[in-house]
């Protein structure tokens, strides 16, 4: 089996013992029954020990030149990475995006790191690694998910599940007692970087919370979560709930306040209309009553009480 390194490329970053086009002809020419990567979104990534590639052709090694030229359709790039996805939110999401979109055919692993050594070596989850797992699998750009994933990755490891390239940010790694647990991946130049999302990560998440954790203690005080399940002492939870009561009175007393204000507001509209309708009405009372006297100042036409009781009926009958 052809191995190819960067050791051997010419300028255009193709070993020179294989030009490009028996590179082609050699990968083509052997069937591949790699795992091809999700064509459509009707169900979760599978697991890696359901689906392992068991395929048995040559697994020939590649640049990061050549995987960028395009493999052939039966010969996906096998990108893999890592982590432990706590709190899955849009960072998790773009680097994995990253990661599918580095190569025009790639299949994307994603390793998960169990409770166990997560808690062995970064610390508590706030998500069990199921849900984590779960979490991996419900992301577009994921084609299968490593379950128990290794904290530092080995030679065997890589062999088993035939991957090209690891992509992760350039930051050096400092765990488990090494400055870098990518730094033999950069050496054997099968790293490839993506780059961090600023201003949103697990431990941000985590702060917020924390920060806040009276008002969402409060919250789901109200929502029916007991004070044993969100650990909030006997004093803590009387104190909450006397908050959420004083809060409800205090939201209350804003409702009667505004609604009185609309209320007021109507009736000064109203009465506004009710003054200029009676001025309406007495100037036209005025206007009928001088057109009724002469040049001699007597009544023309009618008496008095005729004139008078219709303009008082219909000035009785305006609506206010």
């Amino acid at each position: 089996m052809p191995v190819l390194t960067t050791d051997a490329e010419s300028e255009t970053g193709i070993p020179k013992s294989l030009s490009n086009e028996l590179l082609s002809e050699t990968m083509e020419e052997i069937e591949h029954t790699c795992p091809q990567p999700r064509l459509t979104l009707i169900a979760p990534a599978p697991f890696a020990d359901e689906i392992s590639c068991q395929c048995q052709a040559p697994h020939e090694k590649l640049t990061i030149t050549q995987a960028r030229l395009g493999t052939p359709v039966d010969r996906p790039v096998r990108v893999y990475a890592d982590g432990i996805f706590d709190l899955f939110h849009s960072g998790h999401a773009r680097a994995l995006m990253q990661a599918k979109t580095l190569f025009p055919n790639s299949y994307l692993l994603v390793g998960v790191c169990s409770d166990d050594l997560t808690h062995k070596f970064k610390g508590f989850t706030v998500m069990n690694e199921n849900e984590r797992y779960e979490a991996l699998r419900h992301c577009r750009y994921v084609d299968e998910v490593i379950r128990d994933a290794p904290w530092t990755l080995t030679p065997e490891f890589l062999e088993k599940h035939k991957i090209d390239f690891v992509a992760h940010d350039d930051i050096p790694y400092s765990s488990a007692g090494s400055d870098d647990v990518y730094k033999h991946i950069k050496e054997a130049g099968m790293f490839v970087p993506t780059q961090r999302t600023e201003g949103i990560s697990t431990s941000d998440i985590i702060t917020r919370i924390v920060r806040d954790y009276d008002v969402y203690a409060r919250r789901n005080l109200q929502r029916g979560y007991t004070a044993k399940e969100l650990n909030v002492s006997f004093i803590n939870e009387k104190k909450y709930r006397f908050q959420n009561q004083v809060d409800k009175m205090k939201e209350k007393v804003k409702n009667v306040e505004e609604k009185s204000k609309e209320f007021v507001n109507k009736v000064e509209e109203k009465s506004h209309d009710l003054i200029q309708k009676w001025e309406e009405k007495s100037r036209e009372f005025i206007g009928n009553f001088l057109e009724l006297f002469g040049p001699d100042g007597a009544w023309v036409g009618t008496s008095f009480q005729e004139f008078c009781l219709p303009l008082i009926s219909s000035s009785l009958n305006t609506d206010p």
